[in-house]
């Protein structure tokens, strides 16, 4: 892999890597989708079974991350003409409407901005990674699946629920959780405010752990 593509992994909480790239939409640029939740996903490769398993799952789904403000865009390094045959093939077979772009990232630009590429995996193909962008266009989760194992798209939609609920109310959420569920409030910082928790209307385990239905 030449030197170009050996890029630094982004990380959570720093700005999302910027791009402008070819899609089945036509040009897209990531600055396009600011005031957005935005869902980047890459896949190893058009025309293959598991990768249009997924797809048929962000399809069936899209109307429900739309419903939460929330962008979805595809990423391979295949062509726009590959993506746009296998989309037809999609359409056709499954009975779906694939109505979020896919970027044709054929130079690996924005791959390997977003650390898709992993020689130890695949040198032709990206891994698939899942990258959830806030409004402000900083990276809040980033998630990785090698290549023979699907994705859940459920599991993308929870992660986006409790992101946006962090942002909103400032709460945690614990194992399993799912929206309408108990929170997870942070922890005191001083021995006063443990104090104060212990006495404090949420449902207090110790001064440690409580959790609270939000508003």
């Amino acid at each position: 892999m030449s030197a170009e593509h050996m890029i630094s992994m982004p990380r959570i909480n720093e700005p999302a890597p910027q791009f402008i790239a070819q899609s089945t939409h036509g040009e897209i640029k990531l600055d396009s989708y600011r005031g957005k939740w935005v869902v980047l996903f890459s896949h190893p490769a058009d025309f293959t079974p598991v990768c249009t398993t997924e797809f048929v799952g962000f399809a069936k789904a899209a109307p429900e991350f739309e419903k939460l403000h929330t962008q979805l865009i595809g990423i391979s390094i295949d062509s726009v003409y590959s993506h746009i045959a296998w989309i037809r093939n999609i359409e056709q077979h499954f009975d779906v409407k694939i109505t979020f772009p896919l970027i044709a990232d054929i130079n690996m630009a924005v791959a390997s901005r977003y650390g898709m590429i992993h020689p130890g995996a695949s040198a032709t193909s990206t891994v698939r990674a899942v990258f959830v962008i806030d409004p402000q266009q900083t990276i809040r989760a980033i998630l990785y699946y090698p290549l023979t194992t699907g994705r859940m798209v459920e599991e993308i939609k929870r992660l986006v629920q409790a992101l946006q609920l962090n942002t909103e109310k400032g709460l945690a959420t614990p194992e399993g959780w799912k929206p309408g569920d108990q929170c997870i409030v942070p922890p005191p910082l001083t021995q006063k405010e443990a104090e104060v928790r212990l006495k404090s209307n949420y449902e207090v385990t110790d001064w440690y752990f409580s959790k609270t239905l939000p508003d």
